[in-house]
């Protein structure tokens, strides 16, 4: 009787220290897990400060740091076409303290880079920011105006060379497939990001590149570079008077740039909803869409399931590109 009272006694103390453990250290516990955001944000950027993937993490991270009350830090991990950024943020806690922000290399960079994964499956889409055309630009001393002046000047100069914010980036594939279309043999010239590649450009170093407008726009309305084509299907509404390649004759020749949100795998699905919602809330606030607009940069929204086809779909339609236009990273 004494053993079963003893072994009663030991089992009900038990339960108690655990219902104590659960009452005070719970509690605290549960309130921490539900308190997202508690701490600091990072913003992941895969390529250099200048361009537009670093402008729209930038302009969405001010609004969160408002609207969430904990400071958002746009951290730039450039190298290998962005890779080293994104393999970075794929591989870090899934807790929603980091998040990618980038455009369609998420898609094009693990073909070009014969990589074993895909991002556009590796990460958990979160929400789709913006999208935006690639642009065709020279510089002003080569006195060229249009795409049909620059197929003539480029075979009378074969070999020269299209910058572009890196290796595996869309600049990358739009320049390669203009190329071939055109029957050019051009070489590609690669930077860790936007803002190196323009300012070789201004400078008149390489005097052709393919860019988004982000970077371009400033040099373009002050006479250094000119426009000749923009990649997407129709023109950008604050750039009309620049063409589209299919508008300089080149049927078919059409890529969409996006910019979106990701997150590692296995972040709590409560987490990637708020940030979904706040992001979306943030495209409608007055300032960033002023910026939006300066930049050329059409603001987007929606689920997360609408950017996470979207991106599935155009890794498809990069591993065929990159195939047929023969694309390598040397």
């Amino acid at each position: 009787m004494r053993r079963i009272e003893r072994r009663t006694f030991i089992t009900n103390a038990a339960a108690a220290a655990t219902a104590i453990a659960g009452g005070v250290l719970g509690a605290p516990f549960a309130r921490a897990q539900g308190a997202w955001p508690d701490r600091p944000i990072k913003f992941v950027v895969p390529l250099a400060p200048g361009g537009a993937i670093d402008f729209i993490a930038r302009q969405v991270g001010e609004v969160l740091s408002r609207t969430l009350g904990q400071q958002v830090v746009v951290e730039n991990k450039t190298g290998a076409g962005g890779t080293i950024g994104m393999d970075l943020a794929m591989k870090s806690p899934a807790d929603g303290y980091t998040v990618l922000i980038t455009n369609d290399n998420a898609a094009s960079a693990p073909h070009i880079m014969n990589l074993s994964y895909d991002y556009t499956k590796e990460l958990a889409p979160v929400a789709y920011l913006g999208r935006q055309s690639q642009f065709l630009a020279v510089h002003s001393s080569l006195g060229i105006n249009s795409v049909k002046e620059l197929v003539d000047y480029a075979k009378a100069n074969p070999g020269m060379g299209f910058a572009t914010s890196g290796v595996g980036s869309n600049q990358h594939v739009v320049g390669e497939w203009f190329a071939k279309e055109a029957g050019l043999k051009m070489s590609h010239v690669p930077y860790r990001g936007a803002g190196q590649a323009i300012n070789d450009l201004i400078a008149a170093h390489v005097k052709l590149a393919w860019l988004g407008p982000t970077a371009l726009f400033p040099h373009y309305k002050a006479g250094t570079i000119k426009l000749l084509a923009q990649s997407a299907s129709k023109r950008a509404p604050t750039l009309q008077e620049v063409p589209t390649l299919e508008d300089a004759g080149y049927r078919g020749l059409v890529l969409d740039a996006w910019y979106a949100a990701f997150v590692p795998k296995g972040t709590p699905p409560e987490i990637v909803a708020r940030l979904n919602k706040e992001m979306n809330d943030s495209l409608k606030d007055p300032k960033l869409l002023t910026n939006f607009t300066t930049g050329a940069v059409e603001p987007v929204g929606g689920p997360p399931e609408e950017i996470g086809k979207l991106a599935q779909a155009d890794s498809v339609k990069y591993a065929r590109l990159v195939k047929e236009l023969n694309i390598k990273t040397n």
